[in-house]
């Protein structure tokens, strides 16, 4: 078996393969390579004199990120043929392995695939699932972004995965982390320059794509990608916080990556896709490449989850107060022009931010749009869901909004049925100094908020992992059935209603009158949300039929007036 490492730092590596030494010779052909050959087993690198290490690309870990490398073959016997599905239309649904099932591991995940293919949901986004220290967490610090964390169930468990919901038809989208690795077993700077000081981000030194040495860093990391894509017939990626991704060289490492996935979509001939989380409110990341942009095929949009949940909520915290002074008005611009910061002052930031986006010329399926996401539940002090604060009149506005706006709609585990349990920040390191450095901190944080240190769920105790599984009883009873079957019926009209899945959104124009209430057209349809507490009358097309209304809606009658109840939504159609 041949064996390659990039270890420019070396003056001499030594592959250990189950407890035999090997001596590699630099490659001629590629400077800073290291290679050989060796029968296949455990393996791992050492540096000069120093400690066995596991492989920078390897692509199993059996024993953890800390652990020997071991051998990975890309052969699987994949039992459904999968053609591909495409971003535009999609419905995404992000989910945790860990938490999606009490077992925590892909095989019971699959199990519930079901569920969420009647539901209406197309893809399935994962949330990060590369090593990381013990069995459970987010998946946010992992460390070794070419394998697959053992206990979910390793390779062969996530290609089960992928091909269990390709068997339903659904899709399947991955979290991968390329801005940082986490703090414990991250050996990546003893083998090169991995990092640069040049830059710095949130986690300390920056990725470095742009110092001395970046070329190789950006070939691991789109090796990386494009054999996630490929080995796992993954049909996207999303990048995680690119906005942390700090490049000035001449072609920015984004673009430099969907030209490498686009190349592979067309070689593989199915549709493959990038989606970025981004703060930066820049539309040149889903700009085409050939019209300057970096070419990535969506992003998420914040905006449109801090404008309905300040609606919905009355929340004014923190980034919230943007659009705590008129939430329906921040919602409609939202709805009619993607970004609600596109280059307007951010109380918060204290400053302007963003760019405008040009509706013609970015279709609407480009944003996704969501009620709740990992982020905005989990980095809350007690990691309540809305569920926990707002009635089932509420969530059924939410969902209405989410499913029929122009944006492709993306929602998190149980939402659809309201579920209770909490998403808790959780981690489970065995490193006792970096337990309690983690315990610590998340108490300091919310501490600044006012939270005293005892309400915030300490992340190591394993008790906050099982409060954050999900309930699969909960479905089953009241009022969480009949909000899964509003989240049904809504999802079947997007099927049925062509106008719902549309990425046109040039002609919306969405009103809010009366002031607390939002109406918009897709097309023939009206859609609209009263999420008062009393009813409302609204501008509607007489005769404009229901299709669908979380309480008893009369259809509008001569006058042109839609009597809405309080805590409610509808979709109308005009023929």
């Amino acid at each position: 078996m041949l064996f390659d490492v990039w270890a420019p730092y070396a003056s001499r590596v030594t592959l250990q393969v189950e407890g035999r030494a090997y001596p590699l010779e630099r490659d001629p052909a590629r400077a800073g390579w290291w290679c050989g050959a060796a029968p296949a087993g455990r393996y791992g690198f050492a540096l000069d004199d120093g400690p066995v290490l596991p492989d920078p690309r390897s692509r199993r870990q059996p024993d953890g990120p800390e652990g020997l490398s071991a051998p990975f073959s890309p052969d699987f016997a994949w039992r459904h043929a999968w053609a591909g599905r495409p971003l535009p239309g999609a419905v995404l649904y992000e989910l945790h392995i860990g938490t999606f099932t009490r077992e925590g591991t892909f095989d019971a995940a699959a199990q519930r695939l079901g569920h969420l293919a009647d539901l209406g949901i197309t893809h399935v986004e994962l949330m990060p699932v590369c090593p990381f220290p013990g069995r459970h967490g987010w998946g946010y610090d992992g460390v070794a972004p070419w394998a697959v964390h053992e206990p979910y169930g390793g390779p062969d468990g996530l290609r089960r995965f992928i091909d269990a919901a390709h068997g339903l038809g659904l899709g399947v989208v991955l979290d991968v982390v390329h801005n940082h690795l986490g703090p414990s077993g991250n050996h990546l700077p003893l083998f090169g320059p991995y990092f640069t000081d040049t830059h710095h981000t949130p986690w300390g030194a920056a990725v470095n794509l742009d110092a001395p040495g970046s070329a190789e860093v950006r070939a691991y990391l789109i090796g990386s990608a494009l054999a996630w894509l490929r080995d796992y017939r993954l049909d996207g990626l999303r990048l995680d916080a690119v906005h942390a991704l700090v490049d000035h060289g001449p072609t920015h490492f984004l673009a430099e990556l969907s030209a490498a996935v686009d190349d592979l979509a067309a070689r593989l001939g199915r549709p493959l896709f990038l989606i970025a989380e981004s703060d930066l409110n820049d539309p040149s990341l889903i700009t085409p490449r050939a019209e300057g942009g970096l070419g990535l095929h969506a992003q998420w949009n914040d905006d449109f989850h801090h404008a309905l949940h300040t609606a919905l909520t009355g929340e004014s915290q923190g980034y919230y107060a943007d659009f705590a002074a008129d939430p329906a008005y921040a919602l409609a611009k939202t709805l009619r022009g993607g970004f609600f910061h596109d280059g307007s002052y951010s109380s918060f930031r204290r400053r302007p931010h963003g760019r405008p986006l040009t509706p013609s010329a970015v279709p609407a399926h480009r944003l996704l749009g969501y009620a709740q996401t990992h982020d905005q539940i989990g980095n809350r002090a007690l990691g309540d869901r809305l569920s926990a604060h707002l009635s089932p009149g509420l969530l059924a506005c939410a969902a209405a909004l989410v499913l029929c706006a122009p944006f492709t709609p993306m929602l998190f585990m149980g939402e659809e049925w309201g579920a209770r349990t909490p998403w808790q920040y959780f981690t489970d390191h065995p490193d006792p100094e970096l337990a309690r450095a983690v315990r610590e901190g998340r108490r300091r944080e919310f501490a600044a908020h006012g939270w005293p240190a005892e309400r915030v769920p300490d992340p190591q105790d394993p008790a906050t992992w099982e409060r954050s599984c999900l309930d699969w009883d909960e479905p089953g009873r009241p009022p969480h059935t009949q909000l899964l079957a509003w989240y049904r019926e809504l999802l079947a009209l997007r099927r049925t209603e062509r106008f719902l899945a549309s990425p046109d959104w040039s002609d919306m124009s969405p009103t809010t009158v009366p002031a607390h209430c939002l109406t918009f057209r897709r097309g023939p349809l009206l859609i609209s949300a009263n999420p008062g507490p009393g009813p409302a009358e609204i501008p509607a097309p007489p005769g404009a039929r229901v299709l669908a209304a979380w309480r008893p809606v009369e259809a509008p009658g001569a006058d042109g007036v839609l009597r809405l109840p309080g805590e409610c939504a509808a979709v109308l159609r005009q023929d």
